[in-house]
Formats: structure tokens, sequence, C-alpha cells
């Protein structure tokens, strides 16, 4: 059970063949961030994503970009995932839905999280280009689908229109942020109880 002003923080390393993600997520802090993957402009719409939350994190991966940096994103989505499940602990006393409105310059993105302990997962932006930077635009869907299932959510992400391919993504990321700040903070109505009827929210399925 979750206690009063406890610190809501976790650390999770994943080592594979293919990469090794170290991540550290701290959920009631100021947005402070220490990311490194090695495709800076995946680096920065994390870097986002966390300002916005009001999360800190450290977050270092190594990967086999020499082929692509498909396994890299992919996976750190998966260990960022895993360090907000485990930093959530029992999810008791969460809001559990969060969601945003972000413009971002002539882009406007639509963001919905549930932290119900099911994934799932709706990612609509059709990209005008192949590359934003360094990054095959095609590797986000990648990494929201692993984070939705490592963290337990359902995550609705629309870019609802845009001309620029940057803003639209970025907004995007932004835009979670804000819907996670909203969907982890304590409701102090709901003292010691989970938002749900089921009484659990931990659960892959079902619960």
């Amino acid at each position: 059970m979750l206690k009063e002003k406890q610190e809501r923080r976790a650390k999770v390393l994943r080592e594979t063949k293919e990469t090794t993600i170290d991540a550290e997520v701290t959920l009631d802090a100021v947005g402070d961030t220490q990311i490194e993957t090695g495709t800076p402009f995946f680096d920065h719409m994390l870097e986002q994503t966390f300002r916005h939350a009001l999360f800190d994190i450290k977050l270092k991966a190594k990967g086999d970009l020499a082929i692509d940096a498909h396994h890299t994103i992919e996976d750190c989505g998966y260990t960022i995932g895993q360090a907000i499940k485990k930093a959530l602990g029992e999810r008791v006393g969460i809001a559990r839905y969060g969601s945003a409105l972000i413009p971002m310059d002539e882009s406007l993105a639509q963001v919905a999280v549930d932290l119900s302990g099911r994934p799932a997962l709706h990612f609509q932006l059709p990209f005008a280009g192949e590359k934003i930077g360094n990054c095959d635009v095609c590797l986000f869907r990648e990494f929201f689908n692993a984070f939705s299932l490592a963290l337990g959510a359902a995550l609705h992400l629309t870019s609802l229109h845009g001309e620029n391919d940057h803003h639209r993504i970025e907004g995007i990321f932004k835009g979670l942020g804000h819907a996670l700040r909203a969907a982890v903070k304590i409701d102090e109505k709901l003292q010691q109880n989970v938002l749900s009827t089921k009484g659990c929210l931990s659960g892959i399925y079902g619960k």
C-alpha cells in the first residue's frame, strides 16, 4: 500500500544481446533529464515527455545502432515502462486517467492514458516523410507499443492535424507527459483505495 510521502522511484536494467538499457525514474520530481540513447532526436522527444510529466529520469542505452535504431528505441520503451510500473507499485490512490490536447505550432496532438494494468495502443499519425533527423519515423509506434505493454497502460495517441512531422510527433510526446502527470497524481479522496470496481489496477488482464 502507498504510504504518505513515500518516494515513488524505481530503477530497471534490461540486458539482451542487442541492447543494454539502464533507466531510473522518479515520479514526484521536477523533470530533470539525463538521457543518452545514441539517437539524438529520440533523446529530444524523451526529454519533452519527462519534462512535461515532471518526472526525473536517468536513461543510458547502448544498442546495435550499426544495424539500425529499432532494437534500441523499442527496448527503451520496455525499460521505461517497467520503471514507471515499478515506481507506481499497486497504483493505490492514483487518478488513473490523464489526457491532454497539445498545440505545437501549426499541429495539434490529442493524448489519453489509462493506467488500468491492461495494455493497448492506438497511434494515429500519418507522417509525410520517412525520417526526422536520424530517426526512422516507423520506430515511434514500436516505442509506444513497448511502453504500453511494459507499463500496463492504454495509450491513445492522435495527431489531429499539422504540416510538419517534427511538430506533430513532438506534440504527441509532450501530450504523453501531461497525461502521465495527471494519471499518476495521488487523489486524497481515494485514500488507500484504487479507482476501479475490481479493486486492482496492477494486473495485466482482467484486473
